[in-house]
């Protein structure tokens, strides 16, 4: 759809949807972004992917949020406590809160958000027809002890969490999107098509969405929150995300006015648009500035040494040596440099990433690149020079192509034959979580800022295909440590245990930790205050834009 076009839907939409003055359209105040990859979904229980998760943040609220320095603070509720052996949750709510405006409720007027609100939003991720999230539920406390209600509405204003067990990470999980509120009046009205008429509480309010075309978002006049000047939030009028799906018509409209920022290190060249150092051009540093960001993504290489699955038995993978040699045969600087532009950095510590409080070079120490070692460490296994090793296939998609290609060929230098398998990304994750590749490509997004979800993959009882343990590592004492980390409060004791563990890793070498991300945004100069955070979510509520001078 032209960009004039759908500039006069969202100016006429925001003019039906004023209830005050109407300010000139000269003066109308939209973000547009681009979204390659589409969006399947605006139901929170289905915000499982950034696609997803980004308009879902501007719609929906939850009992907490994330700051932009991943802590944990206040959100619908304006303070919590946590009993002394941590198990119950109680969660005091703000009574300023309320439901956007829908045909859903009657007059159409959105009502105070309630207690029972949250245990009807709750108790609908048990239904794995409807979330993904019914394993972040495992550790509620849905038995006799507590009537079989995990979640409880002590009154209008209070809301109760109960565990079976002590989880120091619990108050991260919370901040997920899968855990907003949403109105029982919403779910009987839409059923179904909930997905695409999202009812929720936060600064922007759903007004369109043609799949796959156009998606817009308005101001919430309602919002609850306010600036540290008493003036509400959010600033902007309207939100507006197209989906273009070809990056260089994506970049030309962005060139063009039409978007005002792009986002990750795909969704541009950066060979056109940074220099050798990963910093902006001046060609393109006049009109736009550049967001870098530590990012909780760890991209690696994985292993399956389940020697109890048949291909594993005969694999030299099963071999600690071989998976370590592999870990020394190439040169991580190297691909950073030339195949990402300097975006991200090489991963010289452990499976944890940067941003983490346990990530410390001088605690952890992973490995770089040396021929040496390689040689040392295949001799060790049995096989001197290479000489009997077989080859080994690494599995990849598509868009990871120049980089396992580039290990390929310095892993060959090494004397280690590697084949290259491009796959589909769907037949990828089955593969992968069938346990039907021994050495694949992937990466781990942290899905909330604590070092358990990293450390999560190690664990003996979450095997794949259940599971997120891909490698099927199994190792009592890193089993041992996980667990008594869970139940730590005291965070330095903590930082100590999950650095023991990724030491673990690293010298087990499960993995091959390629690189830490980053996050990567492209912004027009007269977008103001546009956050970021290690988490990668979008914050809309406090971005203001600017008239450029000319």
């Amino acid at each position: 759809m032209p960009k004039y076009t759908l500039l006069l839907i969202i100016s006429c939409a925001l003019f039906l949807s004023a209830c005050t003055s109407k300010p000139k359209e000269d003066d109308k105040t939209i973000f547009s972004y681009n979204e390659m990859a589409g969006i399947s979904s605006l139901d929170p229980a289905q915000a499982i992917n950034f696609e997803n998760i980004w308009p879902v943040n501007q719609l929906f609220n939850g009992l907490v949020q994330m700051d932009d320095k991943m802590n944990v603070i206040p959100g619908l509720a304006h303070k919590f406590s946590i009993s002394e052996n941590g198990l119950v949750y109680t969660f005091h709510l703000r009574n300023d809160v309320f439901f956007h405006d829908n045909p859903c409720f009657e007059g159409g007027r959105g009502r105070k958000v309630n207690a029972k609100d949250f245990v009807f939003s709750f108790d609908r991720l048990y239904d794995p027809k409807v979330s993904s999230a019914t394993t972040l539920l495992s550790n509620i406390d849905r038995t006799e002890k507590t009537n079989y209600k995990g979640f409880e509405a002590l009154d209008d204003s209070t809301f109760r969490i109960t565990l079976k067990q002590p989880f120091a990470a619990f108050l991260s999980i919370l901040t997920m999107k899968f855990f907003s509120v949403i109105p029982y009046e919403a779910i009987d009205y839409y059923k179904q098509d909930f997905r695409r008429n999202p009812v929720g509480t936060g600064p922007f309010v759903f007004k369109l969405w043609e799949e796959g075309t156009k998606l817009i978002l308005l101001r919430n006049a309602n919002y609850y929150e306010v600036d540290e000047n008493n003036k509400s939030l959010p600033y902007l009028d309207a939100v507006s995300v197209s989906f273009v799906r070809d990056r260089e018509t994506a970049f030309m409209e962005l060139l063009g006015g039409k978007f005002d920022m792009l986002s990750g290190a795909d969704a541009f060249n950066t060979n056109e648009v940074l220099d050798k150092n990963g910093d902006l051009k001046d060609s393109y540093a006049q009109k736009f500035y550049l967001q870098k960001q530590t990012f909780l993504k760890t991209d690696y290489i994985g292993f399956l040494i389940d020697e109890s699955i048949p291909i594993v038995k005969n694999s030299p993978l099963r071999l600690k040596a071989v998976r370590q040699a592999i870990n020394y045969g190439f040169d991580r600087d190297k691909l950073i440099k030339y195949l990402r532009s300097n975006v991200g950095e090489p991963a010289h510590a452990g499976f944890i990433p940067m941003g983490m409080r346990s990530y410390d070079t001088a605690k952890v120490k992973g490995y770089y690149y040396s021929p040496d070692k390689v040689r040392e460490l295949l001799a060790l296994a049995g096989f001197p020079n290479g000489k009997g090793l077989p080859e080994i296939t690494m599995y990849a998609t598509d868009n990871y192509k120049e980089q396992v290609e580039f290990i390929q060929a310095q892993l060959s230098e090494n004397n280690i034959k590697i084949q290259v398998s491009i796959e589909k990304p769907t037949v990828l994750k089955q593969a992968v979580n069938s346990c039907e590749y021994t050495m694949f490509k992937k990466s781990w997004v942290g899905d909330y800022a604590d070092e358990e979800n990293f450390m999560s993959l190690f664990y003996s009882k979450n095997f794949s295909p259940q599971g997120v343990n891909y490698f099927h590592y199994n190792n009592p004492e890193f089993d041992k440590m996980y667990e008594t980390a869970q139940i730590e409060n005291d965070d330095q004791k903590k930082i100590e245990l999950y650095q023991k563990m990724d030491q673990m890793i690293i010298e087990d070498a499960p993995v091959i930790p390629l690189y830490y991300d980053q996050v990567v945004r492209l912004v027009h100069h007269h977008v103001k205050d546009l956050g970021s955070n290690p988490m990668n979510l979008l914050n809309l509520k406090t971005v203001k834009k600017v008239k450029e001078t000319k």
